[in-house]
């Protein structure tokens, strides 16, 4: 069996203490049994969507679809990059998608500014 995602901030690394699974990021505990956790994450994915409306969830392909400046930064991620693996967080300033941009390392994205890929 896989270790769960946890279910507030997506991460991979969790891990089991008893009944409980441990989120070593956001230090989130959670029973996998309660149907809370479980319909929550499903919940979340299923709202997010891409700029032409098709539904986004955690693990899907997408592709930028303009060119989008990183914030602190002199570099630009280009309209028509892919992006495998991504993943669907709760984020109060928008940003509802993160990832890995290969050459440009970890970011949080707008799901407007994207389309799903095959």
């Amino acid at each position: 069996m896989s270790e769960p995602i946890c279910p507030k901030c997506n991460c991979e690394h969790t891990y089991q203490d008893g009944n409980f699974w441990v989120c070593p990021e956001c230090s989130h505990e959670w029973n996998p049994k309660d149907k809370l956790h479980a319909e929550s994450s499903e919940t979340k994915d299923a709202s997010v969507k891409d700029a032409h409306g098709n539904g986004l969830k955690t693990g899907d392909a997408i592709v930028v679809i303009k060119d989008l400046k990183v914030k602190g930064s002199s570099s630009v991620v280009k309209g028509g990059t892919k992006i495998k693996n991504i993943r669907i967080i709760d984020s109060t300033d928008g940003h509802n998608i993160a990832c890995r941009i290969e050459g440009v390392g970890a970011m949080n994205l707008k799901s407007e500014f994207v389309k799903k890929s095959n």
